[in-house]
């Protein structure tokens, strides 16, 4: 195996964006009268109209999620970039990666450029696929676009259907155990408490894979 390529998920992997997430979806739950946690453990790695039909059937998955977007404007979008996610970006250099995130294009740029991240040539966003995560399209077509056989990429999840996704897509996964425990992670290839304990693994491996 010769790793060539990262693909990041962006929300609890290289955005600390949970608390805010938590916060809108809750409103959103006591607005449609459903239960909270019920709602949250639907959310993670999904698009929210993905999550909308599951949990409310009878409601319009695209109204609903402008009721959502009303929401996270009142929020605001400065997330603060998780720990390890600036020395981590800054290290790889001219090294290939891309986003696979199940967010939407224009909220993910302006989050990226209030926490003064880069964005790499390839992002994959939810309206980008026809079938998101769990589903492997997104990664399937990052790899495809950076002109990378998916089993030289790692996948960097934080939560069980992104890891679900990435290995039906060929990759190796690692793990970051920021919003999930470990032990709902164990499909991933390795598993690190942080982004920034993962930091060393991944440099090695997309290191030794330079030709």
């Amino acid at each position: 195996m010769a790793i060539k390529a990262l693909l990041f998920d962006v929300d609890g992997v290289l955005l600390d964006s949970s608390a805010t997430h938590r916060r809108i979806w809750d409103a959103w739950s006591d607005m449609r009268g459903l239960d909270r946690d019920l709602v949250w453990s639907l959310t993670h790695a999904r698009r929210p109209e993905d999550t909308i039909r599951d949990v409310a059937p009878g409601l319009d998955p695209a109204t609903e999620r402008k009721v959502l977007n009303q929401l996270m404007i009142k929020e605001g979008d400065a997330f603060p970039a998780a720990p390890g996610t600036v020395s981590l970006l800054d290290k790889l250099d001219q090294r290939p990666w891309a986003l696979v995130t199940s967010g939407s294009r224009a909220p993910v740029h302006r989050r990226f450029q209030l926490a003064s991240l880069p964005l790499p040539p390839v992002q994959i966003y939810g309206e980008d696929v026809q079938r998101s995560k769990p589903h492997p399209e997104g990664y399937l077509k990052a790899a495809e676009l950076l002109l990378v056989d998916p089993s030289d990429c790692i996948v960097i999840e934080d939560a069980p259907h992104g890891i679900t996704a990435g290995k039906a897509a060929g990759c190796t996964v690692v793990a970051v155990a920021t919003t999930h425990p470990s032990h709902n992670l164990i499909k991933a290839d390795a598993c690190f408490p942080s982004l920034e304990e993962a930091t060393p693994y991944l440099m090695t491996a997309i290191s030794n894979g330079e030709t």
